[in-house]
């Protein structure tokens, strides 16, 4: 089966194009700018160079409609035609309490998906524009969506409440969601399959940590608390995102700043994090260099940083009441040597052990405690286009 992954944002669309069979990708890419003066689509087919193509897209059913044309070229393409399209799997942010699972798509599924568009604003508006720009194009191809918040739906209370009045998750569902979801399932699932064991018998901490980043306790496989809350802001220190503060601190900024409260969380989301406390980038590589480079805040902004994920580490340690694995993935987690040793220094009480030659290695699924260490500490690749490509196929075959 042929599935196109589809994750788009308000003006952007991504895309893979597996082959279920394989779980090889056929062809990737993304579109851009769509809406936007200068929009133009990448397009890289298996084993060919990547193709740049600088063209109007003035919404995204064009930008599909590009999608489709580029893996159905002569020269190029990856297939003959657009029947050779088998399923199209969307990545949807927010599902709410309403999808504890992925869902095929049809009318009563988009509408409760709007539903859910106060909770995330910025996202759930423009991945149902993908849906339907989709449903268009291609209206007899099967559609999946794949929620971000489903795997953390098995949070008990406990984990999900916010200490406020009750009758504000009772109206309006203010609670704790989580998100990268269909990350930590994945990457769970794949640590264990690893080490040879069933994750219904283990313990896992996953650290997805990217420019969005965030810490799932998952226990007999399932996922009992997380540290993004009811938006992608809380919890850990970020690219751009602040992260967990004291919420006094907008009204405060406020103030200082003669803005209102939308002012403030455009600097708690795009103008904080490692990017606002450092002074130097978002971006981990340019930390790690400038760190090197003896830059005082960098240091500081990597010790900030790692400390703030070794707290949660811990703090899921006692959710648990103890931990097998700890996982790190994403960008910043597969690549970023200094940062894992950083956090792996917090947590020799637990006996992690991490080897400084196996921490050196990047990007690839491996072990980096010694083989004697009580608690297992690894690498594992996500690979969140595979897993809603599995998912689609899992429903639609």
């Amino acid at each position: 089966m042929n599935v196109l992954v589809i994750n788009c944002g308000s003006s952007s669309l991504k895309y893979q194009f597996i082959n279920s069979d394989t779980e090889e990708v056929l062809a990737k890419g993304l579109c851009e700018r769509i809406g936007i003066d200068g929009s133009q689509i990448t397009y890289q087919p298996k084993d060919g160079d990547k193709e740049v193509t600088v063209t109007p897209m003035p919404d995204h059913t064009v930008a599909v409609q590009l999608v489709i044309d580029m893996l159905t070229n002569d020269k190029t393409g990856v297939v003959k035609s657009l029947s050779d399209i088998d399923a199209v799997g969307h990545r949807i942010v927010h599902g709410g309490e309403k999808f504890a699972s992925s869902v095929v798509i049809d009318d009563e599924v988009v509408k409760a998906i709007e539903e859910c568009n106060d909770l995330a604003p910025l996202h759930n508006p423009a991945n149902l524009i993908g849906i339907n720009a989709c449903k268009k194009l291609m209206p007899n191809v099967p559609m999946v969506a794949v929620f971000d918040t489903a795997f953390h739906q098995t949070m008990p209370p406990k984990a999900y409440l916010y200490g406020i009045p009750y009758e504000y998750y009772e109206k309006f569902k203010v609670r704790r969601y989580g998100f990268h979801g269909t990350s930590h399932d994945f990457v769970s699932t794949e640590a264990a399959k690893f080490l040879g064991k069933d994750r219904k018998d283990l313990k896992i901490i996953v650290c997805h940590l990217g420019n969005g980043a965030s810490i799932t306790a998952v226990d007999k496989g399932k996922s009992v608390d997380t540290s993004m809350g009811l938006t992608p802001l809380d919890g850990l220190i970020m690219g751009t995102r602040s992260g967990s503060i004291d919420p006094a601190i907008v009204t405060f900024l406020a103030g200082k700043l003669h803005t209102d409260a939308d002012g403030v969380l455009e600097i708690l989301n795009k103008k904080s994090g490692v990017y606002g406390l450092s002074k130097v980038s978002s971006d981990f590589r340019d930390l790690e260099k400038a760190y090197n480079e003896g830059n005082e805040l960098a240091k500081v902004t990597l010790e900030t940083y790692s400390y703030h994920v070794a707290k949660f580490i811990g703090s899921y340690v006692a959710a648990m009441n103890g931990v097998d694995v700890i996982v790190y993935t994403a960008g910043v987690g597969e690549n970023t040597s200094l940062v894992r040793k950083m956090v792996s220094e917090y947590l020799t009480y637990l006996g992690t052990n991490v080897d400084p030659e196996k921490n050196k290695l990047r990007g690839e699924t491996v072990v980096l405690s010694d083989p004697g260490s009580k608690v297992v500490t690894m690498i594992v690749p996500t690979n969140e286009e595979l897993a809603i490509c599995r998912e689609t196929v899992r429903l639609v075959k």
